[in-house]
């Protein structure tokens, strides 16, 4: 019996282990220091948007042009901490990452479905507007996203970043084990932010389903980064968005090497892209 507790003390221990180290966030007096440590003064806001709490950092002078960053699913703003630390792009442009809604430190645990997140978001991007152009940087979930963000505030936006973007219902998996968890208790049996992402991402299976039109709405600048073999969103979508945008000045890269995570292992040449934005 002894051996049996042990076992159990054990999984329970790896089990609360893995809760606080897949929350995939980072705690802002952290951040803080990691910036200071590189002279950057790294800014940290709380919005509360009916009843809500959008979290999110900025660097650089807010008199300038803009650049939001939306990170995929799981993720927080800590996913483009190395572009808001470039000096390049912090001498052109006022750079903030947000926490999505149900991610990060923006009420964690509670994802929302689209249309929904895009509402909240929209406040958000109308709390900051300062009358310089604004530009929206989406990855993988994030992607999807700022495409519907563009269509809702068609003078607010001037153009978007669309980085392995998931936008096609063709090419959108069935998976309909994501359904039990979302229920309780099976959705406890997922670790940190990995509910909310399960949570979202079974929402997305009837959200993608509304992307056509709002892609048809974007009239915005519209550039598509995608890597061909991408295992986790079919190159398909980056064909599929070129073909949908058809209100909007597009231009499409399709990298011959990389995966899905763009931002880190092509983040000198997304750089560049957004240097010339």
């Amino acid at each position: 019996m002894r051996k049996v507790y042990i076992v159990i003390i054990l999984l329970v221990s790896f089990r609360i282990l893995l809760e606080f180290g897949l929350a995939m966030r980072t705690a802002d007096a952290v951040a803080i220091k990691r910036f200071n440590g590189k002279n950057i003064n790294l800014a940290i806001y709380n919005l509360k948007i009916k009843g809500r709490n959008l979290h999110y950092v900025s660097v650089g002078v807010d008199t300038m042009p803009t650049i939001v960053f939306v990170h995929g699913s799981p993720g927080s703003w800590d996913a483009f901490e190395s572009y808001l630390m470039n000096t390049q792009l912090r001498a052109r442009f006022r750079l903030i990452s947000i926490d999505r809604p149900g991610f990060g430190y923006s009420d964690y645990g509670c994802a929302l479905n689209l249309k929904d997140e895009c509402d909240e978001i929209s406040s958000f991007l109308d709390s900051i507007k300062n009358g310089k152009p604004l530009f929206l940087v989406g990855h993988s979930l994030g992607g999807s996203i700022v495409p519907v963000l563009a269509a809702d505030n068609p003078d607010m936006v001037t153009g978007i970043v669309i980085l392995a973007g998931a936008v096609d219902p063709s090419t959108e998996p069935e998976e309909a084990w994501r359904h039990l968890f979302t229920k309780v208790p099976f959705r406890y049996l997922l670790p940190g932010a990995m509910r909310p992402s399960n949570d979202e991402l079974w929402y997305f299976k009837a959200d993608v389903l509304q992307l056509k039109e709002k892609l048809s709405q974007v009239k915005c600048r519209v550039y598509i980064i995608h890597a061909i073999n991408d295992d986790f969103v079919d190159v398909k979508n980056a064909y599929y968005m070129k073909s949908t945008f058809n209100r909007a000045q597009v231009n499409d890269t399709i990298l011959p090497d990389g995966n899905h995570f763009l931002p880190w292992n092509h983040e000198a040449y997304i750089t560049n892209v957004l240097l010339g934005l």
